[in-house]
């Protein structure tokens, strides 16, 4: 049977035209969960469908490692990773035991009595965002909500001045959407857009950690600006690196999780009643969202020695791409898959990866989806289309660019 060679899987192209490939994904589940694949353009990979599959590699780090990099790139992109933003190094990049040295510079401001700190400005954020909308009206909810939400908190935590929000905006969205022509970097050279790309971002952040490691404060901005491994301070690369995925990973995952799940509830305006008359769901519908868009696609894993994965044999060397949201809606775990439900019970999704690498900022990301989703349930009173949402051109981070809706919002009492 020929099922895919695995080109629709990973170019962004495909992901623009309507999102996910969920049907090949189901093929592959039910007919070869570990498949190789040799897409044009591409490296060859594995293709990692089920949901088991996924959680045993994810919990073998010393076999599947994260080295040299959690994007499968094409062929022609792959770039001498020593210039741009390839230069920095991200604690998602590193293996054990280097990565749970790394983890721990920022694992204490990321545990849940931490994150009470900031319980109070993710309300805020929200409600004030909400407050713009009272009365009848239209937006594009993925822009003019989705994206101002996590902005404002994750600005707020990172000491990111507000004017230079807009600009962060920018460049992050540039990142992920490297092949997006609305969203990517100009420029015919994209090596040379992409080395432009990690000097603009550097110089925003160097900033920030030269003026934490003169005026500490409270903040996780002067934890990473000061963050010492194993005795000694972090290396300029480690340390902007840290700074960069914690602020970009954290903003384009939870926004693209926002979407997605305004879009659900759309789509399934009973489960939207059900929330509004039990406001006490939201954690459950929150959970529901993160395995229902699943904003991080894949991660890829290389693998350090001949081994054997779900049947499959792997050789030392090969690349494998873990496709969470494939693992998201597998039939062998989650009862009616294809079915949006806020109160699903249990729901074991990987929408936060699993095992060595989980989500540092999981719990950031659950408090700020709960904050706006609980707002939106309070005084939501219509909501529907308005136009054709419009889907990013990225494989990696997942989502919707545009979601144009028509509301009726209360007005704050």
């Amino acid at each position: 049977m020929n099922l895919t060679d695995g080109f629709d899987l990973i170019d962004p192209s495909s992901y623009a035209k309507g999102g996910p490939p969920h049907a090949a994904w189901t093929a592959l589940r039910r007919h070869d969960p570990v498949h190789r694949c040799e897409p044009r353009d591409y490296p060859p990979f594995w293709a990692v469908t089920r949901h088991a599959d996924i959680c045993e590699i994810s919990k073998r780090p010393d076999t599947f490692l994260n080295q040299p990099g959690i994007v499968h790139p094409r062929t022609s992109q792959i770039v001498d990773r020593e210039k741009g933003v390839g230069a920095m190094r991200t604690i998602i990049e590193m293996d054990p035991p280097e990565h749970r040295a790394f983890r721990k510079v920022a694992s204490p401001s990321f545990t849940p009595r931490a994150m009470d700190r900031i319980d109070a400005a993710v309300a805020q954020s929200a409600r004030e965002l909400v407050d713009s909308l009272a009365g009848e009206g239209e937006c594009d909810f993925a822009r003019d909500v989705a994206t101002a939400h996590p902005l404002r908190i994750l600005s707020t935590m990172l000491g990111v001045p507000r004017a230079e929000e807009p600009r962060i905006l920018r460049l992050t969205n540039q990142l992920f959407a490297t092949e997006d022509e609305e969203l990517r970097r100009p420029g015919e050279d994209r090596e040379q857009a992409m080395r432009e790309l990690g000097l603009e971002l550097y110089q925003v952040f160097s900033a920030i950690i030269e003026d934490r490691r003169r005026h500490p404060r409270d903040d996780l901005a002067t934890v990473l600006a000061n963050g010492q491994v194993n005795d000694a301070p972090m290396g300029p690369m480690e340390t902007f690196g840290y700074y960069l995925i914690t602020f970009t990973a954290g903003h384009d995952t939870t926004k693209n999780a926002l979407v997605g799940g305004m879009h659900a509830l759309i789509q399934n305006p009973d489960e939207l009643a059900k929330l509004r008359r039990a406001p006490g769901l939201v954690n459950a519908a929150v959970e529901e969202v993160v395995r229902w868009a699943t904003p991080v696609n894949y991660m890829r894993r290389r693998a350090a020695c001949d081994t054997e994965i779900g049947g499959a044999r792997i050789r030392k060397g090969d690349y494998l791409c873990l496709f969470y949201a494939s693992g998201n809606r597998d039939e062998n775990v989650f009862g009616d898959p294809f079915r949006f439900r806020i109160d699903r019970d249990p729901n074991p999704h990987v929408g936060f990866g699993h095992g060595e690498h989980f989500c540092l900022g999981s719990h950031l990301a659950r408090r700020s989806q709960r904050a706006l989703f609980a707002e939106l349930a309070r005084r939501l009173e219509h909501v529907e289309l308005a136009g054709e949402p419009e889907w990013i051109q990225s494989s990696f981070v997942v989502g919707m660019k545009h979601l144009p809706i028509c509301y009726r919002i209360a007005r704050s009492a």
